[in-house]
């Protein structure tokens, strides 16, 4: 990497009806076993990943289904904020989202950034 740091954000935009979804988890494990410290960010449709139960709406073979990339990247100490907007205009609280989930803006994601982290999106 060439920002010399040791973070990784993914913005996710995909949500349970979208490989991209699986995909964005797969790259964040390996980012994971690669020693960052990596976050994603979910916004639009991507909240619903996150929604109790809707992850395990998705399977994308040959890849673990995503509830277990989600569970495996929290364990694992990846860190997931979901959009406040995106959160709120489909009527979801806190307690409709995954356990470890944080409701934020996306401040959190800009102050990673200008720390120089580095950035993907799906």
């Amino acid at each position: 990497m060439t920002t010399g740091t040791d973070k990784l954000v993914i913005l996710a935009t995909k949500g349970i009806d979208s490989e991209l979804s699986s995909v964005a988890f797969t790259i964040a494990l390996g980012g994971l076993t690669a020693g960052l410290k990596v976050s994603i960010f979910l916004t639009s449709a991507a909240v619903d990943l996150v929604r109790k139960r809707g992850q395990a709406m998705t399977h994308v073979p040959p890849l673990q289904p995503l509830a277990a990339m989600i569970e495996d990247f929290q364990k694992r100490g990846g860190t997931i904020w979901a959009c406040t907007p995106c959160v709120q205009s489909r009527g979801y609280e806190q307690a409709d989202l995954l356990d470890g989930v944080i409701i934020t803006g996306a401040s959190v994601m800009h102050a990673q950034i200008r720390e120089g982290a580095a950035t993907l999106s799906f």
